[in-house]
């Protein structure tokens, strides 16, 4: 039998001396002050006592975040053409300022007194961006306004007598405050979105055509009776073509015609009335069998 000895337990032995912990320097203390990394007052006293450079950057640093969260929430309210980091640059200028003018003694915490500086400073800029008046855009609210409480009151869209009405203005009035207010808006040509015919996502861009510009169609048809015309006209007496000729060409009127014919303008009109009744026939008949 293999007999074992064991080690006496020694009594009264003393525990070991953990290893020293490391006092958290100023910089440690500002950093994990929780999650919205706040500063206390005990820290704006020691900023107080000694402000130096480095110390009112580490502070600054630590309400980064505030203006974020502040600049996120302004955002959502802004067009897509805002960007977000443009705010919180300019965001984080009012908190500068909102940090050098701050009284820790007045007992009011930094955030509550920073956050409207925040805003204040990011809606100064946004102004000062803003090529529209504000007293367009003053009309644009008011405008928007009067339709929802219409639309809430009647159940449908009102029209624009009755938005005139909502206003207390004239619908000439109105018509051309809509007209300054459809300036305002800016759509981006790269922003994707649905064509009504299809559920393709495709660019803004693709969209947009000139409805005033004719397609590659309608300038072969439009040349195409053009060239029509041209020989339509030789089909005319020499009265006719004098008459189209110097109104449709010279642009004079029927009264100056009539002085260059000496006939009265009365019977200028009738063989304007006339010529204009062949030529339509004519390209009725020649386009009626082409089609």
């Amino acid at each position: 039998m293999v007999t074992i000895a064991k080690t006496p337990r020694k009594r009264g032995r003393k525990p070991q001396p953990a290893a020293p912990i490391e006092q958290p320097t100023t910089t440690t203390v500002v950093a994990r002050r929780g999650r919205r990394w706040e500063v206390t007052a005990r820290d704006w006293r020691r900023y107080q006592k000694s402000p130096t450079p480095e110390f009112r950057q580490r502070l600054l640093a630590k309400y980064v975040p505030l203006v974020r969260n502040v600049a996120t929430r302004m955002a959502m309210g802004f067009p897509r053409s805002v960007e977000l980091t443009d705010l919180i640059n300019t965001g984080v200028i009012g908190l500068i300022e909102a940090f050098g003018n701050f009284e820790p003694t007045r007992g009011v915490k930094f955030e509550t007194y920073a956050v409207p500086r925040i805003r204040g400073a990011i809606l100064d800029e946004l102004r000062a961006l803003d090529w529209v008046p504000r007293s367009t855009r003053a009309k644009s609210r008011e405008i928007e306004r009067a339709q929802t409480a219409l639309e809430n009151e009647l159940g449908r869209s009102p029209e624009k007598a009755e938005i005139a009405r909502h206003l207390e203005i004239s619908e000439q009035e109105l018509y051309h405050a809509l007209d300054d207010v459809s300036s305002t808006c800016i759509l981006s040509l790269d922003e994707v979105v649905y064509p009504d015919d299809d559920n393709r996502q495709v660019p803004r861009i693709e969209t947009v055509c000139d409805r005033n510009s004719l397609s590659v169609l309608g300038i072969i048809e439009k040349g195409e009776l053009h060239s029509f015309l041209v020989h339509a006209i030789d089909h005319l007496t020499p009265q006719e073509k004098l008459v189209i000729s110097l109104y449709y060409f010279e642009e004079l009127t029927l009264k100056e015609i009539g002085e260059v014919m000496v006939i009265s303008e009365s019977r200028v009109s009738q063989i304007h009335t006339r010529a204009v009744k062949k030529l339509r026939t004519m390209v009725r008949e020649r386009f009626a069998l082409t089609g």
